[in-house]
């Protein structure tokens, strides 16, 4: 297993040198800032944009509130949020399938029918998608991952890794045919090992050709499947994650590595027109451009990831805690990612390592939790734990729902007023898209919130006019999530019952029955 915290420390003295050949003269275009109060635009644009108020009492002829609900407890599968189980990681599958004691269908099939996984996820080599040009050669995972997802009701996730340190230095990530073409360049080695870690130049010709195809091959047969729920960010350096490890960058000159990634970044956010991006915040240790990167991808609606939840630097904390409302967190922790419930320590109060370290997910405003790949021992430290991910079910990433519905009469109008709760820590990440119809299907009217509103914890409101032959009837709210023009259907996180189609019910007054301040 590849301790990714302790590799990035291990060599932070060899950061030291810099780039091959770099101006100590340059600099990002994007320098180092807080994210908390940072101007990252208005955030995505909304298509019907609703009444958000102020919903004053001028003209007001009577009000009631005729419904409210309280917050659910249960686990509820939303887009946008999960718990994530890795069918493959930059290893490889499960521990027991490396070793050949398990197949991967059997390892794939155990991790998707944990009843806590709601997204699966797939960590590969570019040599794992394509051993040649103009064509994607798909391992097998990813056809047992699609199918497993399908049949369990999950999503799934992925990236494809540029570079990676497993298999090297005679297993590179990038497929032999680019090899063949592209130069690569000894970066030095790492205390423990006996041999020269070896990185491509990305900006070679050859390689900015093959990874823009490849960009489009992935787009063109993913992203619009409706299974896929997020694409990390195809970074430079180990992992993808913008880094390698306090080795030097192989590009020459530090301006020549941001224009190359920032070019890479424009072209996968040209590409994926409906897969939401994340990119990770590691810092720009290896001057990769890792800072434009970010802020291209945030921009453009993107969200964030990070790898080591306790073990991030501060500026990282600083920025996932203090993102965009709408751009949502994928979170790792790296470190005992077995799961081992016999090796994972526990503290005096009787708190295990591993749930200390997910519950921290909650302070970030976090969306997602990574649980990697050994579906056994999920299983039993769910079983011995059962606080950590119950825990991040109830109050992870967004759970909205319907907290107050008013109707009132306005100028000879009718009005019902909703005023939407969220009662987990983050904003929705994209614009909440909200129905409201009469039972019978006879009217209906459609708008959205404000891009990430209600914010975790907080309250937004919104009006609907509605004609006046809906005095009486029963209407339902429906809820829907929409990123990028493309809406997801969304299950109201309160405990009152929902309609089959997970709209939520209420009963209108007849004209004049509405009593001034009246309540459900």
């Amino acid at each position: 297993m590849t301790d990714r915290r302790g590799f990035l420390k291990a060599g932070s003295a060899a950061v030291l040198l810099g780039t091959l050949g770099a101006s100590p003269a340059a600099r990002a275009d994007v320098p180092d800032h807080l994210w908390e109060g940072y101007d990252f635009g208005p955030g995505p644009a909304v298509r019907d944009r609703l009444d958000q108020g102020p919903f004053g009492e001028q003209g007001v002829d009577s009000w009631a509130t005729i419904n409210y609900t309280s917050p659910s407890e249960k686990h509820i599968r939303n887009f946008g949020c999960g718990l994530v189980g890795y069918t493959w990681e930059e290893g490889g599958p499960s521990l027991a399938a490396r070793r050949g004691e398990q197949t991967l269908e059997d390892h794939v099939e155990k991790l998707a029918a944990l009843p806590f996984v709601d997204i699966l996820y797939i960590r590969c080599d570019w040599r794992d998608v394509q051993s040649s040009p103009g064509r994607l050669d798909l391992h097998p995972v990813w056809g047992l991952t699609l199918d497993a997802a399908k049949r369990y009701g999950l999503k799934v996730g992925f990236r494809v890794q540029l570079s990676n340190t497993v298999g090297q230095p005679k297993r590179l990530a990038l497929p032999d045919f680019l090899q063949e073409k592209v130069p690569l360049v000894n970066i030095g080695r790492r205390p423990g090992t006996n041999f020269d870690f070896r990185e491509p130049r990305y900006d070679h010709p050859e390689f900015r050709k093959a990874f823009r195809a490849l960009n489009a091959l992935l787009a063109a047969e993913f992203d619009s499947n409706p299974l896929f729920e997020f694409m990390d960010l195809m970074m430079y350096g180990f992992w993808g994650e913008g880094h390698t490890g306090g080795l030097p960058n192989p590009i020459p000159d530090y301006l020549t590595a941001e224009k190359t990634f920032a070019e890479f970044t424009r072209w996968q956010i040209e590409a994926w027109k409906t897969v939401p991006l994340a990119v990770n915040t590691q810092p720009d240790s290896s001057r990769a451009g890792n800072r434009e990167v970010q802020d291209m991808l945030v921009r453009s609606g993107g969200w964030l990831r990070s790898d080591s939840i306790v073990h991030d630097e501060p500026i990282q904390i600083e920025c996932l805690a203090n993102r965009p409302p709408w751009s949502a967190v994928v979170m790792e922790q790296g470190w005992r990612r077995d799961y081992d419930v016999d090796q994972i320590p526990v503290d005096s109060s009787g708190v295990n390592s591993k749930e200390k370290s997910m519950l921290k997910v909650l302070e970030l405003g976090g969306n997602y939790w990574s649980l990697w790949t050994e579906a056994g021992n999920l299983a039993r430290y769910h079983e011995r734990y059962p606080r950590g991910f119950t825990t991040l079910q109830q109050r992870m990433g967004h759970r909205v729902r319907p907290g107050w519905v008013w109707q009132r009469e306005r100028e000879g109008l009718l009005e019902l007023i909703v005023g939407f709760v969220n009662d987990g820590v983050a904003g929705v990440p994209g614009a909440l898209r909200v129905t409201v119809e009469a039972a019978d299907g006879s009217w209906r009217s459609s708008g959205c919130l404000d891009a990430g509103r209600p914010f975790g914890g907080k309250v937004r409101q919104a009006g609907f006019l509605l004609p006046p032959r809906m005095y009486g009837k029963k209407i339902k709210i429906r809820g829907e999530i929409e990123t990028k023009g493309v809406t997801r259907p969304l299950v109201w996180a309160c405990a009152e019952k929902l309609e089959a189609d997970n709209s939520f019910p209420v009963q209108l007054k007849e004209k004049g029955k509405l009593v001034w301040g009246e309540y459900f």
